[in-house]
């Protein structure tokens, strides 16, 4: 029977309520971000000397923030993507825990002495205080403006790397190329190259240890109980040096010798420790990789907090050294060529908007990152995690600038390659021998739907997926150029507009 005329308009009004509550719900996240940028212009306006400059301070500062919201839905991803992947932790579990952390990390040790990259990239000596602050402040926006692109089309990008575009393609704007310390980009391009193949390396080796010490063990609980503390241990280690080189060092900066020892003890530390809980936990588990892999679930946490504290420590001044850079030249009158200190109130903006952008936008990124590039268990993501800081700490030693972003994800293609490689192995090994006289019936293909379905499952071998590589690569490869073509169109227009 037809439905009567009234419950049509019943339903009709029901969709329209389901359809104004999406809507409210999508506009939220946005209103909330405008809400944080508007209480920012204020609180800069309350908190600088007033003058007849302060309105740029006020314009940067809410850049700032804007800046520090897509650092935290952009790159906060990588600290945490692989653990929320691998089912250690949940989406909330993990946005709590990452916005602690990186808050803790921005305010008690971020921003020490930041080297800016004024100073590494602009020559200075082409630029007067008003062109400085009109370049820094172009290319604060445009940063802002592709690190918010990236994010939308869930593309991880390095945020470095794009202050770095900025900065280059205003600076030309503003006093042509002359202005550029090409040398430093060329150390930046060895960057793009060695970040993502050192954190594949790494991540690739420390899985290639686990399946050869554990995982492919008759007797994985008994592996278990006497590999994984030493794993621990070795985490344990190896972030007590990351934290004490990359994200310590405002209130402490410790000589090679001291570094080394904190590792090792620490490295006892965590050892001892792990020994007991793995042993406790190891007794309720089957012989079972699915099982074996949730000892790895609490050091994974352990780690992506880790990585979340120095991350806040040290990628808070991407979205505000440019702030500082603003009013340092402001009060001085000139380009500001020495190391900046970031005052409270601008590593609060950082913070603030770290931790606020990840809860806003940070979930598309994290999924991206954990579950759309190959598939993770703990064992893998532990292997990803412990992989980003090994980077670190070997580039720091060989003197070369990495990007967080670029080792995190080299790291995961790096774990989704070396099992898509032995994954082949294997099944090369089973394959029927071409000139052998007595070949076992099974191998052998009944039909030829049979055979389709072998070839299938050959297929599925590819583990990682080779469209988000690509787009991810592309999105690294056009980061500088990007950010450098709308910092010099932006500046043009800041240069019309403020003279």
């Amino acid at each position: 029977m037809p439905k009567p005329a009234l419950d049509k308009d019943l339903k009709r009004v029901a969709d329209l309520e389901t359809a104004t509550h999406d809507l409210g719900r999508s506009l939220a996240a946005p209103g909330i971000a405008l809400v944080f940028l508007l209480a920012v212009a204020v609180s800069a306006s309350l908190v600088i000397a007033p003058s007849s400059t302060s309105y740029l301070v006020v314009i940067a500062a809410a850049m700032s923030g804007y800046m520090a919201l897509n650092v935290g839905a952009n790159d906060v991803a990588n600290n945490v993507g692989a653990a929320v992947g691998s089912r250690a932790i949940t989406m909330v579990g993990a946005l709590t825990i990452a916005a602690i952390f990186e808050i803790a990390g921005a305010v008690l040790a971020g921003g020490d002495v930041v080297s800016t990259v004024a100073r590494d990239i602009l020559t200075g000596h082409q630029l007067d205080s008003h062109n400085f602050v009109l370049v820094m402040m172009a290319a604060l926006l445009a940063s802002a403006f592709w690190v918010n692109l990236a994010t939308i089309i869930r593309a991880p990008v390095s945020t470095t790397h794009t202050v770095v575009g900025g900065v280059i393609g205003a600076g030309i704007a503003a006093a042509g190329f002359g202005a550029i310390s090409w040398s430093v980009i060329g150390v930046i391009v060895v960057s793009w190259i060695m970040s993502p193949l050192l954190g594949g390396l790494f991540a690739a080796l420390l899985l290639l240890i686990t399946r050869r010490t554990i995982t492919d063990r008759i007797d994985k609980i008994s592996a278990g109980r006497l590999w994984v503390p030493i794993l621990v241990a070795l985490m344990t280690g190896v972030f007590a040096m990351y934290l004490a080189t990359k994200g310590l060092t405002r209130v402490w900066s410790p000589g090679l010798p001291t570094v080394l020892l904190l590792g090792l003890g620490f490295a006892a530390l965590g050892w001892l420790v792990a020994m007991p809980l793995i042993g406790r936990q190891s007794l309720r588990l089957e012989n079972r990789n699915k099982h074996i892999a949730r000892l790895f679930r609490l050091p994974l946490i352990m780690a992506a907090a880790l990585l979340s504290f120095a991350h806040g420590a040290n990628d808070v001044a991407n979205a505000v050294a440019p702030l500082a850079a603003i009013v340092s030249s402001l009060q001085s009158g000139q380009m500001q060529s020495a190391d900046l200190v970031l005052p409270f109130w601008v590593l609060s903006i950082g913070a603030a908007g770290i931790a606020l952008g990840l809860a806003l936008f940070g979930p598309r990124l994290i999924r991206t990152v954990g579950e759309q590039i190959t598939k993770l268990n703990e064992i893998r993501a532990y292997c990803v995690a412990l992989s980003a800081a090994c980077t670190v700490l070997t580039a720091s030693a060989l003197g070369l600038p990495v990007s967080s972003t670029h080792i995190a994800v080299g790291a995961i293609f790096g774990v989704g390659f070396m099992r898509e490689y032995l994954a082949q192995r294997q099944m090369k090994g089973n394959a029927v021998p071409v000139h052998s006289r007595f070949v076992d019936p099974a191998l052998l293909n009944a039909t030829p739907q049979q055979a389709l379905a072998r070839d299938r499952q050959r297929l599925r071998r590819r583990l990682v997926r080779r469209q988000q590589v690509l787009g991810i690569v592309s999105a690294w490869l056009i980061t500088v150029p990007a950010a450098g073509v709308l910092a010099a169109v932006i500046f043009a227009l800041l240069h019309q507009l403020i003279g």
